[in-house]
Order: structure tokens, then sequence, then C-alpha cells
């Protein structure tokens, strides 16, 4: 018995020190945000500069200026579906939900009348 119990707090021992700290935490998310519903995105990178920096590089007609960052959270992009070159909305929050809601409430504060979301990130660690 005593074995046994020495042998499952070693496994435990063992267990959390490769789980903490060997393998790099990586957090930080962005959407990049452009004309015309055009978007790009980032997830689990090391740091904000370099999710905005990527999110930027996958923008899909390359207009993409805005950018909407997320570090151990969540970022929404909302476009009105029946006019994906006029009003828009976009937000971060801690929650998918939350992100989305907000996003939506912002296009439609913008002049949306059929605000859908375009986009949406979340980053791994959040």
């Amino acid at each position: 018995m005593r074995y046994s119990l020495r042998a499952g707090a070693c496994a435990a021992a063992v267990l959390g020190m490769l789980s903490g700290g060997s393998v790099p935490s990586y957090g930080a998310g962005a959407l990049a945000i452009g004309k015309c519903a055009a978007y790009g995105y980032a997830y689990d990178y090391p740091s904000i500069a370099a999710a905005e920096a990527a999110a930027r590089a996958k923008c899909s007609d390359g207009s993409c200026k805005q950018v909407v960052a997320a570090q151990k959270s969540c970022a929404a992009f909302a476009v009105d579906g029946h006019k994906p070159c006029g009003p828009n909305g976009y937000a971060n929050a801690s929650k998918l939900g939350a992100a989305q809601n907000a996003a939506l409430k912002s296009c439609y504060k913008y002049g949306g009348k059929d605000c859908v979301i375009r986009a949406w990130i979340c980053d791994g660690k959040g």
C-alpha cells in the first residue's frame, strides 16, 4: 500500500514538471478588419504584436487596417449581411458569446439592418 502511494506521488510530480514550464504558453490572438467584409485572423501566438502582424498578413484583400487584439479572450467581427461594404462592428470579450453580441450591437449601432457574424477567434488559452 505504501509503495503504491509513493509511486502515485512520484508519477504526479513528474507529470507536473513535464506540463509546467517546458512548453511555451501562447495566448495572444488578433482579428484584422478591412473594407467590404475583408478580414484576417491569428490565434495562439506568443505576443499581441506577432498575432496582429499575422492577422494583417492573412487579410483576404489586403485592406485590413483595424485590428482587434485578444489576449486570453475572444474577438468577433460583424457585417450587414445585405451590405457587406456598409456598416460593421467588432469587439473583444473574455467569452465568445459576449464578443459576438457586442460586435452585433456595434454593427446595428452604426446603421446595420441585417447584421451577421463574419468572423471570430478565440485564442487557445482563453
